[in-house]
């Protein structure tokens, strides 16, 4: 059991890392990704008050999703419902369960999830298709850039 959790913090902290070292080039290969994020303001967003009616659906998805901050280094979205199995060839990607239960893909096994599960997802990794409707924390670095997600069938 010590092996697993020292496995999902190592790739963690890998993941948290690639994306600090790759960052500062990323506006020279990226500029257009780069121009699109916001400045950075302090505030404060209460993520509890927001219903899944305020997420947008997206596009032959059950999976409703809004990001609520960007930067040009990564952006954290508000997700909830499902999305089919899918990868990012461009972005690793950490999930943080709020709530709801079920199992998922993640690379080439079913995982279980649960509130309170970190689900760490390196680019090129399959993931997606849940077999209950949950809410999360999704993390992507760098940027998402449109046209990463490939379905898998």
């Amino acid at each position: 059991m010590r092996f697993k959790h020292a496995a999902i913090t190592l790739a963690i902290v890998s993941s948290f890392a690639a994306g600090a070292l790759v960052s500062p080039f990323l506006p020279h290969a990226m500029p257009s990704a780069h121009a699109a994020a916001a400045p950075m303001t302090p505030h404060v967003i209460d993520l509890a008050a927001m219903k899944n009616e305020d997420l947008p659906l997206r596009p032959n998805s059950q999976l409703r999703t809004l990001t609520v901050f960007s930067t040009a280094d990564g952006s954290i979205a508000l997700q909830s419902g499902t999305v089919p199995k899918h990868t990012h060839q461009q972005n690793d990607e950490v999930q943080y369960i709020l709530e709801g239960s079920g199992s998922m893909w993640v690379g080439s096994e079913r995982k279980e999830f649960k509130p309170g599960s970190l689900i760490v997802i390196p680019r090129g990794s399959a993931h997606g298709g849940a077999t209950a409707s949950y809410r999360a924390l999704a993390i992507k670095l760098p940027l998402p850039v449109a046209g990463d997600t490939q379905q898998i069938d």
